[in-house]
């Protein structure tokens, strides 16, 4: 007898960050997920997603079931529970790659929380905006600048470390250099008047207040 059932499809990737970091450690080795949060938190991926337990199991069990990873060994050292260990299927690395590309040559539509509040700045006023705007600098720069410290205490530590695992940093780096330029930039107009600021019956005339 034939079998003329339809072949079972393979359910989608969860893309989430864990599920990313997941997939890109077991591209390196099979490992069980107790050392998988283990080395999350040593190479710092808190940076960029929060390291929950529950969250690395959940993650493992949903991209096992779906094929992308699969139990190859279940161990036990003395008394501890027993831990199975994970590696990456082809299917796996195929859509771990395809998924790296994707995220790393479109850019995406963000959201930065920055971009609501400076959408409704005008309410505070002009003054009030130079005060804030002037907050946010000095903020940053003290970010930037335990950035640069840690950077550079990590470095002579670790001289050998490959700055391609680094990467991450130098752009999250970057992105505060630019912000803070802009937000000196926005001051400096502000005061010395190049970026006007209307009054309330300015914007009524154009039509952008009611």
């Amino acid at each position: 007898m034939s079998d003329d059932r339809q072949p079972r499809r393979q359910r989608p990737l969860p893309r989430t960050p864990v599920a990313l970091s997941v997939l890109s450690l077991l591209n390196e080795r099979a490992m069980h997920p107790y050392e998988m949060r283990s080395l999350m938190r040593e190479r710092r991926h808190d940076r960029a997603f929060r390291i929950r337990e529950s969250s690395v199991y959940d993650t493992v069990a949903r991209l096992a079931e779906r094929g992308f990873i699969e139990p190859v060994e279940v161990n036990r050292e003395g008394r501890r529970p027993e831990r199975t260990v994970y590696a990456i299927t082809e299917s796996g690395r195929d859509e771990l790659l395809v998924w790296l590309w994707d995220l790393a040559s479109e850019p995406a539509a963000e959201y930065p929380a920055f971009a609501a509040p400076l959408m409704f700045i005008y309410s505070l006023g002009r003054d009030r905006v130079i005060a804030a705007l002037q907050q946010r600098a000095a903020r940053l720069e003290a970010e930037i600048s335990s950035s640069d410290a840690f950077r550079r205490a990590y470095l002579a530590d670790q001289p050998d470390f490959p700055r391609i695992f680094g990467i991450e940093d130098e752009y999250a780096q970057a992105m505060r250099q630019a912000e803070l330029a802009w937000v000196r930039s926005v001051v400096k107009e502000l005061r010395d008047g190049t970026f006007h600021w209307p009054t309330t019956d300015e914007l009524k005339q154009a039509g952008f207040l009611n």
